[in-house]
């Protein structure tokens, strides 16, 4: 895409805590808004909710590829979720390493008939 208002380097850019986005002023009176998830998922256009403007944004992805996902809360309802599911015996997966045993003894033989 090559229709962009302008190229702004992220240090340009204001963070806002509360909507877990950087901001910069568009000329239409609104803000352009970029997520830092974004970032990290090497997104690198910023749109403004009011008008058709985008710019883009130019920063280092490797800043941000540890970014945790922006909802905090929405991991935390994921997570009981997953651990509700893990308590049902329908698909109870037992992991064979954590019984196994290793014996000084010689195994004993086992007679089989044919």
């Amino acid at each position: 895409m090559g229709a962009y208002y302008d190229e702004i380097e992220i240090e340009d850019m204001v963070w806002d805590e509360e909507k877990r986005v950087y901001h910069y002023p568009c000329p239409c009176g609104d803000r352009f808004e970029i997520s830092r998830r974004q970032l990290a998922n090497y997104e690198d256009i910023a749109t403004c909710p009011s008008c058709s403007l985008i710019i883009r944004v130019i920063y280092d992805p490797l800043d941000y590829e540890d970014e945790p996902p922006d909802d905090e809360d929405s991991g935390e309802e994921e997570q009981e979720e997953d651990e509700e599911e893990d308590d049902s015996d329908d698909d109870h997966f037992e992991d064979a390493l954590e019984k196994l045993t290793i014996a000084d003894d010689a195994p004993k033989a086992v007679a089989v008939s044919a």
